[in-house]
């Protein structure tokens, strides 16, 4: 295709695109049904008594125009990949407050952004290099594949990330869990001290257990719902021992002390057992650094030493050739003198 014919394309797609835009905004600015109705049922009951209504934040013109557009890419993607469940239970475990039709619109945003790199890179390069524009348009539908895999790869990582932190965080508030229902507290008040004084995704977690008993559920269930959400075996084995522990009135900072030991052994048998995966690897430093450098520090002084015995010898080399001439002239000129 000519630079003409790609303007004209370029144009033609600029024009549609203003439209749409500007159906859309005198879409938004026409008052809603609810809008409208809302004066003639001001004088009705409210149903609940959760105090006053908070109006709806206001959308802006770019939610409202791209917003149906995404929310309907949203479940073709749904539609074609499946696993909400899947996914809303990864969406818990990352701690993200987010539905799954939300995930699924990130998903295309991001597949969107990486669409919009390639083609303008297929832009650039055709309108420098022409070739073959099936391919470019078969890139692009590949780079909008691989952007929301992508963004799925990237909830995966971020459970895992927070995952590594709660097991991290866990011993310490465990231990210190320990320490205020040893002091007297009650598990409430020692839960409660805790969530206050730390921070983290643990701490987080159980200020959910924390809230949740606030409201009136019992702190055993409270504490069987958080070992159900959790992904984590270690994690729930403590929510569990701790629920057991207050339905049976068991000594709790014994259970306490020692869900902590076995999260520490857990963590030195993950470690033992990493260093033993990744032995090879672990030598790659060793052999590629440290023996090069053992090597040249090894071998620098001998080379060192005999570059300065190579000197001295040719020193003497030319030394004994000044000094042996004169001798021989000695030893010419000691018979003429006899025979004078």
């Amino acid at each position: 295709m000519s630079p003409a014919m790609w303007g004209a394309l370029l144009g033609a797609t600029t024009a549609a695109g203003l439209l749409l835009v500007a159906a859309r905004v005198r879409t938004i600015r026409r008052p809603q049904l609810a809008v409208r109705v809302l004066p003639y049922l001001r004088d009705l009951p409210l149903l609940d008594d959760a105090g006053p209504r908070v109006a709806p934040a206001p959308t802006s013109a770019a939610v409202g125009v791209f917003g149906p557009l995404l929310r309907s890419a949203a479940d073709t993607v749904e539609r074609v990949l499946g696993g909400a469940t899947s996914v809303r239970r990864r969406l818990e475990r990352a701690g993200i407050d987010k539905t799954v039709h939300e995930f699924r619109v990130e998903q295309v945003v991001w597949g969107l952004v990486a669409f919009a790199v390639t083609a303008a890179v297929a832009l650039l390069r055709v309108l420098t290099h022409p070739g073959s524009v099936v391919l470019w348009l078969l890139a692009c539908a590949i780079a909008f594949v691989a952007g929301v895999l992508a963004r799925d790869t990237h909830l995966t990582s971020q459970v895992r990330t927070r995952e590594r932190k709660i097991l991290a965080e866990f011993p310490t508030i465990a231990e210190l869990l320990a320490l205020a229902v040893a002091a007297g507290e009650s598990p409430v008040m020692a839960l409660d001290r805790v969530v206050r004084r730390s921070g983290g995704e643990l701490s987080r977690e159980l200020g959910q257990v924390l809230s949740a008993v606030r409201t009136g559920e019992p702190v055993s269930s409270a504490f069987d719902a958080m070992a159900a959400s959790s992904g984590l075996p270690i994690v729930s084995r403590f929510a569990q021992g701790v629920a057991v522990a207050v339905e049976r009135g068991t000594p709790l900072a014994d259970v306490l002390h020692a869900q902590a030991a076995d999260v520490r052994d857990a963590g030195r048998r993950e470690l033992i057992e990493t260093a033993a995966r990744k032995e090879v690897l672990m030598m790659v430093p060793v052999v590629f650094l440290v023996l090069p450098v053992t090597v040249l520090f090894t071998l620098l002084p001998i080379r060192v030493s005999s570059e300065r015995l190579r000197l001295a010898q040719e020193r003497f080399r030319r030394n004994s050739a000044r000094i042996v001439p004169g001798a021989d002239m000695m030893c010419v000129s000691t018979p003429n003198r006899h025979r004078a």
